[in-house]
């Protein structure tokens, strides 16, 4: 039986630049080895001002970039119906045979709900939705976008083809919380983030970064308060003398949420001379200078479906202390360097990243390559 030729993906292009922007490309250069590609992103999202992000929206601060061959339909705009004609126009044109719609907002559940609509006055393509986000609760807890996401979401993901998610864990969770069978949603694990560069040398790393301590403990990526970044804090201050005397604190990334909290819980640290907070997007070509310098990567989160950082740490074959929660319990269970923890609990966090005091680890690269991971697409898309 023939696979599908003509693919279109949905997702955010690189003005609102996220680790979801990230994945539609790798998705779409991945699939592009295989099968005709096309793309569809979303430009605006929201009103920019609204965005917790909005210091790097536009900026050119990442090397990726979709393949040549690949016609790409790069401006539809959440308030602009002009911008969603030529939507319809392109879809027309590439006339896919199967449409994978990236899920991780509710933001922009209106934008995909007109493309499934477009899909059914064109050509009646199957329609996959990946799931990135089972919910968002910062989004749950607004009334407004609460009522939205329910009625929009509830007629985009009716009467769908297939749904995807990156572990049993969310599987388990859309299927509850959406009411879809089972049976229709289907486990692809996440691609690697290794498109960073090679690991540099420590020292000379380190060196570029004014660090000049012996251990050197990276968090990294937007800072939410799922994250558990104030745990890993209270961790950190509580070291022997002698060890954090040694020790840096590098917490680099965004802060989206509780900005003030943050900093105040640093400068009341009784370790705050050893915490270095760089409150900024990284440009991608300062992505390895961090994971470079580090010699722990630490993910204490109080919930996840997935984490693109964890694939940085790991493609750089880094030692990675992480929450034992959702699907990281999953992509993180295959690689030798990862350490569990119990979410929330500062003690067995600080324990953790004490073993790995001195130790100088590197591990192997869990074998995730794009190529295998669109194998997995393909079955799917053959299945519907």
């Amino acid at each position: 039986m023939e696979t599908s030729r003509n693919i279109c993906i949905v997702g955010p292009s690189k003005r609102f630049l996220s680790g979801i922007s990230y994945y539609t490309i790798r998705l779409a250069n991945a699939m592009a080895q295989e099968k005709n590609v096309s793309v569809i992103c979303f430009r605006q999202l929201l009103p920019t001002f609204l965005f917790p992000g909005k210091s790097h929206v536009g900026k050119d601060i990442s090397s990726l970039n979709f393949s040549s061959g690949i016609p790409v339909f790069d401006g539809m705009d959440y308030n602009n119906p002009l911008t969603w004609v030529r939507a319809y126009n392109f879809m027309k044109e590439q006339e896919p045979d199967v449409v994978i719609l990236q899920w991780w907002t509710s933001s922009i559940a209106h934008m995909q709900l007109l493309l499934k609509i477009f899909a059914g006055l064109l050509n009646k393509p199957k329609i996959i939705i990946e799931f990135h986000e089972v919910v968002d609760p910062f989004e749950e807890s607004i009334l407004p976008i609460r009522l939205y996401s329910k009625i929009t979401g509830k007629l985009l993901r009716k009467n769908l083809d297939a749904y995807i998610t990156h572990s049993e864990s969310d599987k388990q969770l859309v299927a509850e919380r959406y009411a879809i069978a089972p049976g229709k949603i289907h486990v692809i694990p996440h691609g690697l983030y290794d498109q960073y560069g090679e690991l540099l040398n420590k020292n000379e790393s380190r060196e570029n970064l004014s660090i000049k301590d012996e251990f050197v403990i990276l968090s990294f990526g937007l800072i939410r308060k799922y994250k558990g970044t104030s745990y890993l804090i209270r961790a950190f201050e509580q070291f022997p003398s002698g060890i954090l005397e040694k020790s840096r604190l590098l917490i680099v990334g965004e802060v989206w949420e509780e900005r003030k909290e943050l900093l105040d819980q640093i400068n009341a640290s009784p370790a705050h001379k050893k915490i270095t907070l760089i409150d900024e997007y990284i440009p991608d070509d300062r992505v390895n200078l961090y994971f470079s310098a580090a010699d722990v990567v630490v993910l204490p989160y109080l919930r996840a479906s997935q984490s693109g950082i964890a694939h940085i740490a790991m493609s750089f074959g880094k030692p990675v202390v992480v929450s034992e929660v959702g699907g990281l319990k999953e992509s993180m269970a295959g690689y030798e360097g990862t350490f569990f923890i119990p979410p929330g609990d500062v003690d067995s966090i600080g324990k953790a990243i004490l073993n790995l005091f001195g130790t100088e680890m590197y591990y192997e690269v869990p074998d995730q390559k794009w190529d295998k991971i669109i194998n997995r697409y393909i079955d799917l898309i053959q299945s519907i």
